[in-house]
């Protein structure tokens, strides 16, 4: 088994509590010392850096959340002057000011050795041609991929996003065998090497790096098949780092977490509550080896749950399982939560679909309406009204099962929902 790190990757976890514990206390007094907006919550409890004491202590310090960063927009949580921040990233601020985070030469040298880790134990190595087609900029992920790749040193091809074709060319041409991509482009790229004329065997790849958005198994599947490489998937969030966090080996159990750089807690998303390993809630980080931009307990509205038990790689390290949705994401349609994976496990793969749907919400007087597009795989189904409406019956019907109520279903012409080389939008909502 191949490691970067191994002293800690595979850490006792006697040994690891003990690195976590004196790392928090330090993280808690530099926080304290040098950032105003924690200091002052801090005072208005009456909770002081030498309250903690122990692991569970965390719990007596209260949550940040993404507005804290952008309150203080841009640099008003940044622990260092700016002299010492070598890089500044930021969120898209699609819904808003963009969180800006920084970052002091350490935090850089720290997040390029947690990638390589990331890398490493998906199945990459410094003989690996790496394909980068993140949007470069101020997003964390290309940049972040970028680094690590780099330190471990294997060859990068930056291509950045979009131009699909050329991306494609350059795959066969250079001989890629890594992609590092959004699951979404990912697939769409897979659409695009077979037009183009070209079979997954006339290409070298053999692994691809999914991040930035989830997907479900049954999208893996599809796109391991596609494009012919194992898929593995990792989990960061730039408030606390970028990519990074926590990221799959090659059996897919789970996301490592990087646990001597950051403590995970699972909380009741409604009551805050800190939840055992293995009980499904709201994923909670706090960083325990950053200088730039030190973050205690941030809430980042995904759902999961941590699993502690030995992985077959043989990292000791609690590792978390698939993200299963966002409490921002989603979708109370008639009093029923609805998530858009739980569509997606739904469509992808059946017969005659293609990986592509939207939701679109609407309201219908005082009742909400759900409408699932779903694009067909093959356009001479539209010839066939029978056809088509057997298809639509059965997804009406698993959709039902699934969900527990009734969506309406929409089946539309093939290429008709929008690609992107970002995130995918699936849901409209328009009420």
């Amino acid at each position: 088994m191949q490691y970067f790190q191994k002293d800690m990757e595979c850490m006792s976890r006697q040994k690891m509590n003990a690195l976590q514990l004196e790392r928090l206390k330090e993280t808690v007094a530099y926080t304290y010392e040098n950032v105003p907006m924690y200091r002052k919550r801090f005072d208005e409890i009456g909770l002081k850096p030498s309250h903690i004491q122990t692991l569970s202590d965390l719990q007596k310090i209260p949550f940040t959340v993404k507005n804290d960063l952008r309150d203080h927009y841009p640099f008003g949580l940044f622990a260092v002057p700016m002299k010492k921040i070598v890089r500044v990233h930021a969120s898209s601020g699609t819904t808003g000011k963009p969180t800006v985070v920084g970052y002091t030469k350490k935090d850089l040298d720290v997040w390029s050795d947690l990638i390589a880790r990331q890398v490493v134990q998906a199945g990459g190595s410094d003989e690996d041609v790496a394909q980068i087609a993140f949007g470069y900029g101020l997003f964390t992920g290309a940049f972040g991929l970028h680094y690590g790749l780099e330190k471990l040193g294997a060859t990068i091809i930056p291509t950045s996003s979009g131009n699909s074709e050329k991306q494609v060319m350059l795959m066969k041409d250079f001989g890629t065998t890594l992609l590092v991509a959004t699951p979404s482009y990912a697939l769409h790229l897979s659409e695009v090497i077979e037009e183009m004329g070209y079979k997954k065997e006339d290409l070298k790849l053999r692994l691809a790096m999914l991040g930035s958005e989830g997907h479900t198994e049954e999208m893996r599947a599809v796109l391991e098949e596609k494009l012919g490489v194992l898929a593995t998937e990792n989990y960061g969030l730039s408030e606390v780092m970028g990519p990074g966090v926590a990221g799959e080996c090659i059996y897919k159990q789970g996301q490592h977490i990087a646990e001597d750089c950051f403590i995970y807690e699972i909380i009741d998303p409604e009551t805050g509550e800190v939840l055992p390993d293995g009980e499904t809630g709201e994923v909670v980080i706090t960083t325990i080896n950053k200088e730039g931009i030190p973050v205690l307990r941030y809430r980042t509205k995904d759902i999961s749950y941590l699993i502690d038990e030995p992985c077959r790689c043989g990292r000791t390290n609690r590792r978390m399982a698939k993200i299963q949705g966002r409490t921002d994401d989603m979708l109370i349609i008639r009093g029923v939560n609805v998530f858009p994976s739980q569509i997606e496990s739904v469509l992808v793969g059946m017969d005659h679909i293609a990986p592509y749907y939207q939701l679109i919400v609407t309201k219908k007087g005082y009742t909400d309406q759900l409408e699932v597009q779903v694009e067909l795989a093959n356009a001479g189904l539209l010839e066939s009204f029978s056809q088509l409406e057997a298809v639509e019956k059965t997804i009406r019907h698993k959709l039902q099962v699934v969900l527990g109520l009734a969506a309406k279903v929409k089946l539309m012409a093939p290429k008709s929902i929008p690609r992107t080389a970002g995130k995918a939008k699936r849901v409209i909502d328009l009420r």
